[in-house]
């Protein structure tokens, strides 16, 4: 596909070393800001976060909480079990 509208990425991190990750979501943020809409399934939970407009935490295949992408990453509860915040 030429022009898709939306881009589908799944651990798209996985295996990088910590440059290439950032390159990879530089990329990411370089395609949302031309418009395209971005599903990102990622590990990296900071970082995921740190860019998505809105996301879902998934635990055994069900959404157990969703809000923007800075609610998620303030929220005691993310913070805690997937940030290693306490």
């Amino acid at each position: 596909m030429s022009r898709p509208s939306v881009v589908l990425l799944d651990e798209p991190s996985m295996g990088l070393s910590p440059l290439l990750v950032d390159q990879v979501f530089e990329a990411i943020t370089t395609l949302r800001t031309k418009g395209l809409t971005v599903l990102l399934v990622e590990q990296n939970a900071g970082l995921a976060l740190s860019i998505a407009d809105d996301a879902c935490v998934m635990e055994t295949g069900r959404i157990v909480l969703s809000g923007t992408g800075n609610e998620l990453q303030t929220d005691p509860r993310v913070r805690a079990l997937y940030l290693g915040y306490t």
